[in-house]
């Protein structure tokens, strides 16, 4: 269980930039293998994933206690899921980078500057698929999108960068009565990645 320290404001938090530079494994993971930044646990996380030249980006709502080679069940299925499409690596990224197990602990207001640090760190990741494939983004937060009135803002600020880098929007599964796109946990391990009208969506949430 992670259960944050307090508000994200009042802890130092790493740029994205530093925290990248600073990420070479430490010996703690394979480097080669493992996309962890930063590199240490610690109160958020921008990034996790395997390297390659054509990741499928599933997008959650906020990171968890998942780590390189300690993979939650979520992580689990993502990574299946990804491999039964034909991706040749994924990547975890989440709307908001606090750790929270329960979202209700997430900060009661966004912080700007944890914000910021984040979509800079989905501008790296989306520059980094080669083409001439075009980014994969599955949107899979479920309903927990709900649970701050930012956090719309936060997506709106990812298909802004996502239309800089052609990005595709994807979902898997059923969505919510609302149109919520389906959470990755328990979805079946052959699911198929479709198409998902991220504008339209935005629009009635």
């Amino acid at each position: 269980m992670h259960i944050p320290q307090g508000a994200s404001q009042t802890i130092e938090l790493l740029g994205f930039d530093e925290a990248l530079s600073a990420s070479s494994g430490s010996g703690a993971y394979d480097s080669e293998k493992w996309l962890y930044v930063p590199d240490f646990y610690t109160e958020y996380r921008y990034i996790l994933g395997t390297k390659g030249k054509n990741p499928l980006i599933c997008i959650g709502i906020n990171p968890s206690t998942a780590a390189p080679d300690d993979l939650d069940n979520t992580l689990k299925s993502v990574s299946r899921i990804a491999s039964h499409n034909g991706f040749d690596s994924w990547i975890m990224f989440n709307v908001y980078a606090q750790r929270a197990t329960n979202p209700d602990d997430m900060d009661q207001r966004l912080n700007v500057r944890l914000h910021k640090e984040n979509m800079r760190a989905f501008s790296y990741i989306l520059s980094g698929v080669e083409k001439p494939n075009r980014p994969a983004v599955w949107a899979a937060w479920g309903t927990i999108i709900e649970k701050r009135p930012y956090l719309k803002d936060c997506v709106m600020d990812m298909v802004r960068i996502g239309k800089q880098y052609d990005a595709q929007w994807l979902c898997a599964g059923n969505c919510s009565k609302k149109g919520h796109p389906h959470h990755p946990l328990y979805l079946k391990k052959d699911e198929e990645v479709k198409a998902f009208p991220i504008d339209a969506y935005l629009e009635k949430l």
